[in-house]
């Protein structure tokens, strides 16, 4: 059911250097790569159907193929590594506990879409992940698997270790492009997209860190052998994140489509004498589901019938003590602290969800507040520059949805029915324990 392939060398002595990773066959398929023709591993990665890790789902091969080879100008390589969204914590212990991982993968892209300078840009807050990733390019310079000439094929790589911010918003791609070239952290408009002009108005290629570390496994592997994990429309596997209420929290690598409820066996289950209430399927951006959904899919596809969105993979487990208006809230009030401020659908209606919100909490207020609530999600839901507001709405309005019992019971008790002094606690769904 598990399937370690990047987390297969975690448990090793010292995984994090040079010597452990090629010990384990480290580097061995960008040698590979390096005698291949360029086009052939784009083909590759488009016959494996891996798709962005980040949250998109948009087929990393095709990707590639977008960047125009006739553009003069030089090609960029960026590695999305800004992971800051509350419960997403797949990217971090990868770069932590394998980081050449990623720097094979690094060199085997650019390769492919014939890049000479690469770029990892790294929340700034993570001063040990920065850290290690610039020793594990340090190592990879003086093993010559970066520079000039690389293990003699003739290519030329650099890679950059960029430190960010802290900006929530450099994950968004455009916003990214312009904390790397010295500028405010703002969404661009598009087009002109950044296959045609991106970093430093030339042709780029950007990627999730755990997209791009899947790579290697692919030249070493195949496609058909990515392809064969997985299901019809999402192939390949993933890192799932487990975290809150759950026995045994962690990352658990395997193929995408097995369910929530293999994962929770496989962690132990929920903690005893508790019960599923809600969780979120990829990070607090998408809407929130059920114990009714513990055998949907966990592939892009399945999660998206059931209402929701695969995203980052980040399971947040939440079992019935949790006042979910209280958590929604919470979530909120981070949203609208990052919002860049750029469009006003963003910057006013995050403020706004939080008065709401924080009325709601407090027990203040009446019903019509929540559609009041419903209302302000309709109008800040795609108007915006980027999907951080349609992040921010999603737990909101699918919060409504499965437990509008609990908020207006909240208004009955005059504040969170949560809270020990109170006489009633709600259970799953909103109804009475």
């Amino acid at each position: 059911m598990l399937t370690p392939v990047l987390t297969d060398n975690w448990d090793q002595d010292r995984a994090w250097t040079l010597a452990a990773y090629e010990q384990q066959g480290g580097y061995a398929a960008m040698k590979k790569a390096l005698i291949m023709a360029p086009d052939d591993i784009i083909t590759a990665v488009k016959d494996s159907g891996l798709r962005g890790r980040g949250g998109a789902g948009f087929p990393t091969g095709m990707k590639w193929g977008f960047i125009p080879q006739d553009n003069p100008k030089p090609k960029y390589l960026v590695v999305n590594a800004d992971e800051s969204e509350p419960g997403t914590c797949k990217d971090i212990p990868l770069m932590m506990a394998s980081p050449h991982t990623l720097v094979e993968g690094v060199i085997i892209s650019s390769f492919a879409i014939r890049a000479n300078h690469a770029f990892i840009y790294v929340r700034g807050e993570v001063l040990h992940v920065i850290r290690r990733l610039q020793h594990a390019v340090q190592e990879a310079y003086l093993a010559g698997h970066l520079g000039k000439d690389i293990n003699g094929s003739g290519y030329d790589l650099d890679i950059v270790v960029h430190a960010g911010a802290g900006a929530y918003i450099c994950g968004e791609e455009t916003a990214l492009l312009e904390g790397l070239e010295g500028r405010r952290g703002q969404p661009r408009l598009r087009p002109p997209f950044p296959a045609v002009a991106g970093l430093y108005a030339s042709p780029t290629v950007i990627n999730n860190t755990e997209s791009i570390a899947s790579v290697p496994s692919i030249i070493a592997n195949g496609a058909d052998w990515f392809a064969s994990m997985g299901t019809e429309k999402s192939k390949g596997y993933g890192i799932f994140s487990l975290s809150g209420h759950i026995t045994k929290p962690g990352q658990y690598e395997a193929p995408l489509g097995i369910t929530l409820r293999q994962l929770i066996d496989l962690a132990g289950g929920m903690r005893d004498g508790h019960q599923l209430k809600f969780w979120t399927p990829g990070g607090s951006s998408t809407p929130l589901l059920t114990d009714e959904h513990l055998d949907v899919p966990l592939d892009f596809e399945g999660v998206g019938a059931a209402g929701s969105m695969l995203g980052t993979r980040a399971l947040q487990l939440f079992d019935e003590t949790t006042c979910v208006v209280r958590a929604v809230l919470r979530w909120t009030e981070f949203y609208k602290h990052e919002s860049c401020g750029k469009c006003t659908p963003c910057r006013e209606g995050t403020w706004w969800l939080v008065q709401t919100l924080a009325k709601l909490e407090k027990g203040e207020g009446s019903e019509a507040d929540l559609d009041l609530l419903l209302d302000q999600c309709d109008n800040i839901m795609g108007r915006s520059f980027c999907a951080l507001a349609d992040g921010a709405v999603s737990p909101i309005s699918s919060s409504i949805k499965y437990f509008r019992d609990e908020y207006l019971a909240h208004l009955r008790h005059g504040g969170c029915p949560f809270d020990p002094a109170a006489s009633t606690v709600f259970a799953s769904h909103g109804a009475p324990a």
